[in-house]
């Protein structure tokens, strides 16, 4: 299923099962986006992001269920590094253009 199943105490003293991510299904859909970055290095950036956000819709409506916040925020940080490097590249520039460009 791809879940990793723990047993945790709820507030209220009662155990309860806590579903996050596996780490294994995080990396293949890593490995998964990095394909799609490193295939769609000379194109802009907007074909890029139309090819990365079907694979991110997708993942994150599967593993909407649980607790996988701390999991789609790293991955929402590993995609905002490729996609910043990729603009910065176009443009011919090193770093991440954190001075450039806000966060949203």
């Amino acid at each position: 299923m791809g879940f990793d199943f723990r047993r945790v105490r709820s507030v209220r003293g009662v155990w309860r099962p806590r579903g996050t991510p596996q780490q294994k299904k995080r990396r293949a859909v890593l490995e998964k986006l990095k394909e799609v970055v490193q295939r769609y290095q000379s194109q802009p950036i907007g074909r890029v992001i139309e090819q990365i956000n079907p694979i991110l819709r997708g993942w994150g409506n599967y593993f909407r269920i649980g607790h996988a916040a701390r999991c789609f925020i790293f991955v929402q940080a590993w995609v905002e590094r490729k996609v910043r490097r990729h603009m910065m590249r176009a443009r011919k520039r090193s770093g991440f253009g954190w001075k450039r460009w806000r966060r949203t």
